[in-house]
């Protein structure tokens, strides 16, 4: 069985980064056919999301995002692809978040 572990740091806050996450999780929903849960935290929060050959979760926290995911023998011969699109896509939807800002 296959994994991928990305993690990326970030400056945006855990109520920025929230937003970051759902916007992820609709986006594979939507390109991947996954189906995701999102659980909020009073420290961070996980998304879980799976589809046949696939399960994983994305953790956010004020800092950082840690995503996880567990790849089916099929889709293990893929993992180098699957991991680059999930890294682009991630990477696109923080770099359109500004970073948090304190007072």
């Amino acid at each position: 069985m296959a994994e991928i572990q990305i993690q990326r740091k970030h400056k945006l806050g855990l109520a920025q980064a929230r937003k970051v996450a759902f916007r992820w999780a609709e986006q594979v929903e939507e390109e991947f056919d996954m189906a995701c849960t999102y659980e909020e935290g009073k420290t961070h929060d996980e998304v879980c999301f799976s589809r046949s050959g696939v399960s994983g979760t994305l953790m956010v926290t004020k800092d950082h995002f840690e995503l996880n995911a567990k790849l089916g023998f099929l889709l293990g011969a893929f993992r180098e692809r699957i991991e680059s699109e999930i890294v682009k896509n991630l990477d696109t939807l923080l770099a359109q978040t500004p970073a948090h800002k304190k007072k």
